[in-house]
């Protein structure tokens, strides 16, 4: 909620105090070449130097990232209001809501009738199939890994997931086939420091398919990758990095409709006092089930829903 603002902020946002409103990670200029042609994630002046939670502490006025009651909105900001009546809590899933939509349709160009594969069933791979499927996507294909995904991909059927497989006891390339009769058109990679999840996408895509990498490795490893299958199979490979505004504003009207039950997700609030563990939980460490979707909400007591 806007808390505080002079004559030039409301004019630049067309924003009121007391307005909800979710704030875009990235800023713009709104000058530069790359913000005019709608691309404001490179911009000039801004870019990932100035993305909110990646600014430092340190740099004035020191209120940049979210584990805070306070959110400082320099003057790039973008902002997006919130519909009147939506659950604060429901509304943070705007930023992988945007994402989904954002990576499984509009850069890879998804078209009604793909087959359409989403390597990692969190909270943004969930997002991509139930964009996918809201784009015409004819068949769609969740992949998760072991215990901790099964919740995941048990859910995955509900965002619009024909089918979903555990790779630690299946093939995706045979369960793809035996679904479809065939590979995808679409590979969308949305999984976090799984190295071997490129020569997956790899081996899933169709020739003259498309490969959407929006997840990061923390590694140069990619075990089993072979480049010659992208010769081999021309295929296309685009990197997908943060979330539009387009995207954006359908994500929340994604989830003012209710026609996916994001707000039933396994979801874990905490306050301060239990940030620290929450983000713990989510890093794998210590005995808690990992929710799919957490958020920290100053005041808020620890809990799950």
């Amino acid at each position: 909620m806007v808390e505080r603002l002079g004559t030039r902020a409301a004019e630049r946002w067309a924003v009121s105090e007391g307005d909800r409103v979710a704030v875009e990670v990235f800023q713009s200029c709104r000058a530069c070449q790359q913000c005019r042609s709608g691309n404001y994630r490179r911009c000039e002046r801004n870019g990932m130097a100035t993305m909110y939670g990646f600014v430092d502490v340190d740099r004035a006025p020191g209120l940049w990232g979210g584990y805070a009651s306070h959110l400082y909105l320099a003057p790039d900001s973008m902002l997006l209001g919130v519909p009147a009546g939506m659950d604060p809590v429901l509304a943070t899933a705007f930023n992988p809501a945007g994402a989904g939509i954002r990576w499984g349709v509009t850069v890879p160009d998804t078209r009604p009738g793909d087959v359409v594969a989403v390597l990692g069933p969190g909270i943004r791979g969930l997002s991509v199939a139930a964009a996918a499927k809201d784009a015409g996507a004819g068949f769609v294909m969740v992949t998760g890994v072991g215990p901790r995904d099964r919740p995941r991909l048990e859910a995955a059927g509900s965002f619009g997931a024909d089918l979903s497989v555990d790779v630690s006891d299946q093939d995706p390339v045979q369960q793809l086939k035996g679904a479809t009769g065939g590979l995808a058109d679409v590979v969308v990679d949305v999984t976090a420091k799984a190295p071997a999840a490129p020569a997956q996408a790899v081996r899933l895509a169709r020739p003259g398919g498309t490969i959407v990498l929006a997840g990061t490795r923390g590694t140069g490893e990619a075990p089993g990758f072979d480049p010659d299958h992208i010769v081999y199979k021309e295929l296309r490979i685009l990197g997908a990095l943060g979330v539009d505004a387009p995207a954006y504003r359908a994500a929340m009207e994604m989830l003012d409709s209710g026609r996916y039950p994001f707000a039933e997700l396994p979801r874990r609030v905490a306050g301060f006092d239990d940030l620290a563990l929450l983000i713990r939980t989510m890093a794998g460490e210590g005995d808690d089930d990992v929710p799919v979707h957490a958020v920290f909400a100053p005041g808020s007591d620890r809990g799950v829903s």
